[in-house]
């Protein structure tokens, strides 16, 4: 019997362990539990996706919360020592990049506990990303990596991993949006929002080198002021973007876009809708360029890179760095009908999860 500590922590994990613990309760040979670490607990942001999701209630809470960095993950890591020693699980499962990845593997390695890294070998090549170190030392020390598409094998390999322990198995992510692509249609979102599909835009803004930067956020409002004068821009708020915004003075600014309409977080469901039926969406977060990969909807990166190339490889997405006047142009070609048809990625098939369950199933 393979034991298997699963970890969560923030809401882009929650739509990749979603597919993996249905898969895992489907295995005979393998019996997961799954560990909530707390690093988001907002209702938006936690509860509700566990609803929309079907997750199994966490059997194990470890309530960290929000907190610096190194508090956080320091936290995380007192928090997750104990558990181990107590279950003595066989393996310890992490998923993505968050500070719930690398806190728990940390522990998991020097408590001599086979580690699994689900997204493994994504690169932006920008170290001044937290979720880019994460990346490198979670991959560093795991015994197990499944990757999403061939650029992650590819970095894997040149960072000296032995090809054995590699799995090319698909994206665990698009698995659970092709699972609820129909109920999510159900969704009366547009309705509710008075929205015609295809005649607005949807837009995410979080990352710290574009909300914490004032020169940078000025520049990208900038954008969004032309944008939203020509279709509404649903913007369902971050809480550090929020906060930045007032704190530098720009409610008054935001408040005379009328097009840009700004929400609270939006669950799941809703939140793919909208995408769904958007005729762009803008962002900085790496799991949208993926969703609207599989959504064949064109997205606008607002960043210098990404560590997920294969987006751009297939025609679905622009990585347009954060000036104004390259996001606008980005927008022009989509309106101008220059957006190619993309294609879907290989293993982007909703197996993803399916495919890593008998790897393991194997293997134990």
């Amino acid at each position: 019997m393979l034991n298997i500590l699963c970890v969560a922590g923030a809401r882009p994990n929650f739509m990749k362990i979603a597919p993996l613990m249905e898969e895992f309760h489907a295995h005979s040979e393998i019996c997961p539990k799954l560990v909530h670490t707390g690093q988001h607990y907002d209702e938006k942001m936690s509860d509700l996706f566990f609803r929309e999701l079907g997750i199994p209630a966490p059997d194990i809470q470890l309530g960290v919360g929000s907190a610096s960095h190194a508090v956080q993950t320091a936290e995380i890591m007192k928090a997750f020592e104990p558990v181990c020693l107590e279950l003595q699980p066989h393996s310890v499962l992490v998923v993505g990049d968050v500070n719930s990845t690398i806190a728990c593997g940390l522990v998991a390695v020097k408590l001599g506990i086979r580690l699994i890294h689900v997204e493994a070998g994504l690169r932006s090549g920008d170290r001044t990303m937290p979720e880019e170190i994460n990346r490198v030392l979670t991959d560093a020390i795991s015994d197990v990596l499944f990757c999403t598409e061939p650029s992650g094998v590819a970095n894997l390999i040149a960072e000296g991993v032995h090809r054995p322990k590699i799995h090319l198995v698909g994206n665990v992510m698009i698995d659970t949006l092709l699972k609820h692509r129909d109920k999510a249609e159900k969704s009366p979102i547009l309705d509710d929002m008075h929205l015609t599909p295809k005649e607005f835009a949807t837009m995410t803004l979080h990352r710290p080198s574009n909300v914490d930067d004032p020169v940078v956020f000025a520049g990208l409002l900038d954008a969004m002021e032309v944008i939203q004068n020509d279709m509404p821009i649903v913007f369902p708020i971050h809480p550090r973007t929020r906060k930045n915004m007032d704190k530098w003075g720009w409610n008054e600014r935001v408040e005379t876009m009328k097009g840009l309409r700004l929400v609270e977080p939006i669950g799941y469901l809703d939140f793919l809708k909208l995408n769904a039926n958007a005729f762009v969406v803008l962002t900085d977060s790496g799991g949208l360029q993926e969703e609207t990969t599989a959504l064949k909807v064109p997205c606008i990166t607002l960043r210098e890179n990404t560590e997920r190339p294969v987006t751009c490889e297939v025609g679905s997405n622009q990585l347009t760095s954060v000036n104004p006047a390259s996001i606008l142009t980005a927008y022009q070609r989509i309106k101008d009908g220059e957006f190619p048809e993309p294609a879907i990625p290989d293993l982007w098939d909703g197996k993803a999860a399916k495919r890593i369950a008998q790897i393991l199933a194997e293997s134990s």
